[in-house]
């Protein structure tokens, strides 16, 4: 009797074991999303595009950074984008190397920080299979092309190009593979494709898909996604673009569903420098009614993107920003990257690095030394 209560023991702790690890494996991306979730009670998170590959006055120099090299920190969050990774192509179409963009998310990783993605695809309709970025001018052939209204239409299961894309997806998976920690376990990211879809920019936009191929296109690379394995390291973002007078049922028109999505962003931007108020208000009214959506689906909220180009408002940072932001509990906001002919973070050799250094300072916004403490490296 007392042998067989000791096997019943031993085989209940052997399950019990077995059982934590499926957990822990299951529960990577949702650890992620608790981590976002317990930050943003504690501020706003700083994120810029392409932070550590280049600046406005170098291009690949290691451990480099203009927000660190501004005020002192890295950026909470670093975001790159994989497009170009469905071609084949050794760089993104912003020229980034894809074998650097691993080094510095698994950098980034090892330091504490949060990654997000986005996938800006070429058109696989109209571009050239093998040509990769060779030959092709902008728009022709990017994600921009939309000169096909029914790309999303032709690449789902019945459409002539499903074979094509399914190759797509298939790449973008083997680079997701790349993303593991020191330990060999997968690193969890942000994903957030298909974005802007409430503007007709892209040929997944609003004027070239009904809203159940929109919504059939993201199950569509969800499934294939978590079918690799990656539902335990996607925090999946839904993130439309910023729009004037914005409602809930406007915000939700295309929402794949609370099943799929785990975060809900925007992006929004100001261009120039006479539209401050109508950016700090277009802002605050977008941002509440994004909470108020975040709330009621149990989301996390965040500015997806954001920037002014080429900062001709050096104070904007800390007198539009700021301002415009501050009052509302998003997990963060992300600029986009300082390339040389068109930036949207700060840098040391422009008038605006004094009022990024004010941004910095105030207590609303985390950076990198602000979030180390709270990674969860069980």
């Amino acid at each position: 009797m007392k042998k067989l209560i000791v096997m019943a023991l031993a085989t209940v702790a052997v399950a019990a074991c077995t059982t934590t690890k499926k957990e822990v494996e299951a529960t990577t991306a949702q650890k992620l999303v608790d981590r976002l979730e317990t930050l943003r009670q504690k501020g706003i998170m700083y994120g810029h595009q392409d932070d550590p590959m280049y600046g406005l006055t170098w291009e690949y120099a290691r451990d480099s950074s203009d927000v660190k090299n501004v005020c002192g920190d890295y950026p909470a969050i670093m975001g790159f984008d994989l497009g170009g990774i469905e071609m084949g192509d050794a760089k993104n179409l912003d020229s980034v190397p894809f074998t650097r963009m691993t080094e510095e998310i698994k950098n980034h990783h090892r330091r504490g920080g949060i990654i997000t993605l986005s996938w800006h695809p070429r058109n696989p309709v109209t571009t050239i299979d093998g040509g990769g970025n060779a030959g092709q001018k902008f728009p022709e052939g990017t994600a921009w092309d939309v000169s096909d209204s029914a790309v999303v239409k032709k690449i789902l299961p019945e459409g002539e190009f499903h074979a094509k894309f399914q190759t797509w997806m298939q790449r973008v998976s083997d680079f997701l593979a790349t993303l593991k920690d020191d330990e060999g376990h997968k690193i969890p990211i942000i994903f957030r494709p298909w974005h802007e879809n409430s503007g007709s920019w892209f040929w997944w936009g609003e004027k070239l898909c009904t809203v159940e191929e929109y919504k059939a296109l993201w199950n569509m690379l969800q499934d294939k996604l978590k079918a690799d394995g990656f539902d335990e390291s996607i925090v999946w973002s839904y993130s439309p673009g910023c729009q004037d007078d914005l409602t809930a049922e406007r915000l939700l028109d295309r929402y794949p569903g609370d099943d799929r999505v785990d975060m809900i962003g925007l992006d929004g931007y100001q261009w120039n420098p006479d539209e401050k108020e109508q950016f700090i208000e277009r802002t605050k009214q977008n941002l509440g009614v994004l909470c108020e959506v975040a709330k009621a689906h149990n989301l996390i909220p965040a500015l997806t993107e954001t920037g002014m180009k080429n900062m001709t408002q050096p104070d904007w940072w800390s007198t539009t920003l700021l301002p415009a932001v501050e009052a509302f509990p998003i997990s963060y906001l992300l600029t986009w990257r300082n390339y040389k002919e068109e930036w949207f973070g700060p840098s040391p050799v422009k008038a605006d690095a004094k009022y990024f250094v004010e941004f910095y300072n105030s207590p609303k916004t985390l950076f990198l030394e602000d979030i180390e403490e709270s990674d969860d490296k069980d």
